[in-house]
């Protein structure tokens, strides 16, 4: 699949733009002392990037780091819009099944941070059928950053900065927050019960 908006520049070129972009980093480590590949889903830059550049620069760059040990994924997904910057299930659905069976079978985990209603749903609905493997069962619902250093090592990992303005926003604007109530088994947390507002922003920068 070749978004229509992709022919406008050459395939060297976008791998150059996921490159800069730096959209997939190894980067520390979980608390069981795993590899973290942390994906930032606001900077894909779905419209100008075709599904098969993007799976070639997941074999050539991201790929041989991972075969060797087990990993586990941050997948953030603050601020992702449909139109804008995701996909679509069709290509992950595609890249998945082109996962190396290598790195497939050591993937551990993944933490789904700041989901949505409309991922939670349709995820609740058609993630058994989409992804094989088991990968359903590997997602772990994030609702705030304070839950994730639970599983992650803070001192190691670089969130955006719009990452945690969400997550400040959210300690204002609860009804924003996404912490629904959810029959998935994997769901880390709730909606904050703390009374302070800057809890989570102020202690950004602590190890």
């Amino acid at each position: 699949m070749v978004m229509d908006s992709s022919l406008t520049l050459l395939e060297s070129d976008q791998e150059n733009l996921l490159e800069k972009l730096g959209i997939f980093k190894i980067q520390g480590r979980d608390k069981a002392g795993r590899k973290v590949l942390l994906i930032t889903g606001k900077l894909f830059p779905a419209r100008v990037v075709s599904s098969e550049v993007l799976k070639k620069y997941l074999e050539e760059k991201i790929y041989p780091k991972l075969e060797e040990k087990p990993f586990s994924v941050v997948y953030m997904h603050t601020d992702v819009q449909r139109s804008e910057n995701f996909p679509g299930i069709s290509v992950l659905r595609s890249i998945y099944e082109d996962i190396p069976i290598s790195v497939k079978n050591h993937l551990e985990c993944v933490h789904f941070l700041h989901p949505d209603l409309q991922a939670r749903l349709f995820l609740a609905t058609f993630g058994r059928f989409l992804f094989s493997g088991g990968l359903y069962s590997k997602l772990k619902y994030v609702t705030r950053l304070e839950f994730l250093w639970d599983h992650v090592r803070r001192s190691e990992i670089e969130i955006p900065e719009f990452v945690y303005d969400h997550d400040e926003e959210l300690e204002y604007r609860p009804m924003m927050d996404y912490g629904l109530e959810s029959d998935h088994p994997g769901v880390y947390g709730g909606p904050s019960m703390d009374n302070n507002p800057v809890s989570v922003y102020s202690m950004r920068g602590i190890a």
